[in-house]
């Protein structure tokens, strides 16, 4: 239900907007704006986010079949099996989830959004097949979810190559931030999800976050000690290496148990086209309706009422040009990378300003909430969400906070 409300809101917000505009402000314009770019985001939902996610599912569904019938995934799942089972203490030890999970959250740690969203559409598709109701999400898919929400990354790869791109002559300086401002709001997640799951918080699970937290502090070590020229060439080569040897990895594998390597691909790939089919009408509702809010000019009216609060509370406003990236990346991806390249282009920023840099890390510290929402419950028919939202909306706030206060530290 809660997933309808919020929707339900983008469109009474966009229309009360639209009527202010029109009759105290004038704008004859503005309703033609909101049909206009219905119909834009309507089309963009399919054509730029659904035909493209074809190919790269159709792609990663077939390794993923691979890695299964390989036995990488129960391999990687058993690894992992003392931290997987006290995170997702309702999944049966061994379960193909687990390890499809793992690989989920491992090309997330490597910044490759495109390979971790088959694994993570898979892996709620086999979590699924442990859920009672059909309709009503699990703990183990909201803690899931959450925690794919959070964005955990270790290497910012498209930050760094947007910043290139816009000509920052120090692209890789905000490397560090990023990872810390992910960090922050990965482990809000699993302490707030954990706690109301009442998950069981041992030596072993304190064992595995301090472990992951050394594991990160030491590759940031490793990275500061770097030339600057050397942290981009990191950034460039490190994260699609290991993807490509990890593709490399599934084909010797499967190769080495003498399966039928390309007949495994094209039996999972299959998969693919039924998936996108299944989660076009949740990306058409949800990009329509953060489209219509966007284009109200309600997200304007709350950056202004938001930096007025803060001055008048006596803290400083260097960062409130760099919030609406912020306020936008837990409903659209592509609509938070949108208002971050506005403000590496604006004369005023640019990507090397206080502004600039702070926008980047909101960009890496956090995950398209709703977005994901829409796409992975969908995929599977959830209607009840739960508490999914606000526990991720909350995540989402604290690493919002914690970004802020990264930025101060590093850049001021």
């Amino acid at each position: 239900m809660a997933l309808n409300y919020v929707w339900i809101a983008f469109f009474v917000i966009a229309f009360i907007f639209g009527l202010f505009k029109l009759i105290i402000l004038g704008d004859t314009e503005i309703f033609k704006k909101l049909v206009d770019g219905s119909f834009e985001s309507a089309k963009a939902a399919v054509m730029d986010v659904a035909f493209p996610l074809t190919g790269t599912m159709v792609f990663f569904l077939g390794l993923l079949n691979i890695a299964d019938k390989a036995g990488a995934v129960r391999f990687m799942a058993r690894k992992l099996n003392p931290l997987m089972k006290r995170i997702f203490p309702e999944v049966p030890e061994g379960h193909p989830a687990m390890g499809q999970m793992v690989m989920n959250f491992s090309a997330n740690l490597l910044g490759l959004d495109n390979a971790a969203t088959p694994f993570g559409l898979k892996a709620m598709d086999s979590l699924q097949t442990l859920n009672p109701d059909k309709e009503t999400a699990t703990n183990a898919q909201i803690m899931f979810l959450v925690l794919h929400t959070s964005g955990l990354t270790i290497i910012p790869l498209t930050i760094i190559a947007y910043r290139i791109s816009n000509n920052s002559q120090e692209p890789a300086s905000i490397f560090i931030p990023c990872v810390l401002g992910t960090l922050v709001t990965t482990l809000a997640s699993v302490i707030i999800v954990g706690l109301w799951q009442k998950i069981k918080w041992d030596a072993v699970l304190f064992g595995w976050i301090l472990s992951a937290i050394a594991a990160v502090c030491a590759l940031l070590f490793a990275v500061n000690n770097m030339t600057p020229a050397g942290k981009e060439m990191f950034s460039k080569v490190a994260g699609n290496m290991l993807l490509f040897i990890i593709i490399m990895s599934f084909i010797i594998g499967g190769l080495w148990k003498r399966i039928n390597v390309f007949d495994a691909f094209i039996e999972g790939a299959k998969e693919g086209f039924g998936v996108i089919l299944k989660i076009i009408p949740y990306l058409v509702g949800m990009l329509v309706g953060i489209r219509v809010f966007r284009d109200s000019g309600a997200l304007d009216y709350v950056i202004k009422g938001l930096g007025w609060c803060i001055a008048k509370v006596g803290l400083p406003t260097d960062f409130v040009p760099a919030l609406p990236v912020a306020i936008m990346k837990p409903f659209s991806g592509s609509g938070a990378r949108g208002m971050m390249l506005d403000v590496f282009a604006n004369p005023a920023y640019g990507p090397d300003s206080f502004v600039g840099k702070t926008a980047s890390i909101f960009q890496g510290s956090a995950d398209t909430t709703f977005y994901i929402i829409a796409l992975y419950f969908g995929s599977v028919g959830i209607k009840k969400v739960r508490y999914s939202i606000w526990a991720g909306m909350m995540a989402d706030f604290i690493g919002v906070i914690a970004a802020i206060i990264i930025a101060y530290s590093f850049f001021k």
